[in-house]
């Protein structure tokens, strides 16, 4: 926006000053060292061509004043030092200061001649182009730390986009959890009771085999869908789906329910029963299940839990924190014997 403004100011600073094209080619180094400067600038890398840019508009500045008589030539030392002085590491004041007190003593040579005009002269050469290459230099420092906080801005937002793919790919990763593990260890569980009935109950074990295929092919299709983010748990199904593997685990199920599961928790509820029904059948020892449903929490209770202390359950571990981004807690307890998973959403009741 700023450089076709900067192109037509230097124009006017060359046609003002310039006598002969040797006047366009000098002036015109400074309009495009100036030009130059605010395109590194721009790029952020302004330091880069610091150098040769001022040290081309600090000779245009003289050249102008003592060689063709121009005042204007001031604007590529002025553009310069304003995107350069900013961007130093430091002593900014400093170069601010010595970068103003050239403009104004190579103006001030000017009145050595001045016999006629000398206020007119002063204030051509000294006074308009110091005052505003201070004024630049002075507008420059607070823009660099409003761009500063933009750029800040922006990397936070980059950050935050980083950490969102980060915690897209973590629950992705819960959820292929959720459907592999489950389903590799029921299919575990009926293949060793496929192998017992196959010399005793032919058909028995073929029914078993013909579950297992269908439980693979169901997981292959809840796997398609949560790679097109299409996956949902139906907390029904999920109930059915437990129920029928407690009890072919010779596991006694009750199942008790106080109210209609609201749709909008159902989905996690779900995926805290599945996970509860793989930690069962891997890990306890289990006679019975009682599972009590209400509006909007559900509580698993089990017997058969080791005496040993509470072992590590990395799927509740990653449900916890799904189910507490909700708003909701995940209670999980062993005590006597028994083992305790419950979720609650208290603010949708």
């Amino acid at each position: 926006m700023f450089l076709p403004m900067l192109v037509a100011a230097g124009a006017l600073v060359v046609a003002k000053d310039a006598r002969s094209w040797w006047d366009v080619v000098v002036l015109g180094a400074g309009v495009v060292a100036a030009l130059v400067a605010f395109v590194r600038w721009a790029a952020g890398d302004v330091l880069r061509v610091a150098l040769p840019c001022l040290l081309v508009a600090t000779a245009v500045w003289p050249f102008s004043v003592l060689v063709i008589g121009g005042s204007a030539a001031f604007f590529a030392l002025s553009c310069v030092g304003s995107f350069v002085i900013p961007q130093l590491p430091r002593h900014r004041s400093l170069a601010a200061f010595a970068l103003t007190a050239y403009v104004a003593a190579v103006g001030a040579t000017k009145l050595l001649g001045a016999h006629d005009d000398f206020s007119g002269v002063l204030i051509q050469y000294v006074l308009v182009p110091t005052g505003v290459t201070a004024a630049l230099i002075g507008l420059r420092f607070p823009n660099k730390r409003f761009y500063d906080v933009v750029t800040e801005l922006e990397e936070a937002r980059e950050r935050e986009a980083e950490l969102a793919v980060i915690r897209e790919r973590v629950r992705f990763a819960s959820d292929l959890h959720d459907i592999q593990g489950h389903t590799l260890h029921v299919v575990k569980l009926k293949t060793a009771l496929a192998q017992k009935l196959v010399a005793n109950d032919t058909e028995r074990a073929k029914q078993e085999l013909r579950e297992i295929h269908a439980l693979v092919s169901d997981t292959i299709t809840q796997t398609k869908e949560l790679a097109y983010a299409q996956r949902r748990l139906n907390l029904s199904a999920e109930l059915e789906n437990a129920r029928n593997l407690f009890e072919a685990a010779g596991i006694q199920v009750r199942v008790n329910r106080e109210a209609d599961v609201d749709p909008a928790a159902g989905e996690l509820l779900g995926q805290v029963l599945r996970e509860t029904t793989t930690n069962i059948l891997r890990h306890a020892q289990a006679t019975w299940v009682r599972i009590t449903l209400s509006e909007s929490s559900i509580t698993i209770v089990n017997d058969g839990a080791p005496q040993a202390p509470l072992p590590e359950l990395r799927g509740l571990a990653a449900l916890e924190q799904r189910v507490a981004a909700e708003g909701g807690e995940l209670t999980v307890r062993q005590d006597g014997g028994e083992f305790l998973t419950a979720a609650a959403f208290p603010h949708r009741r």
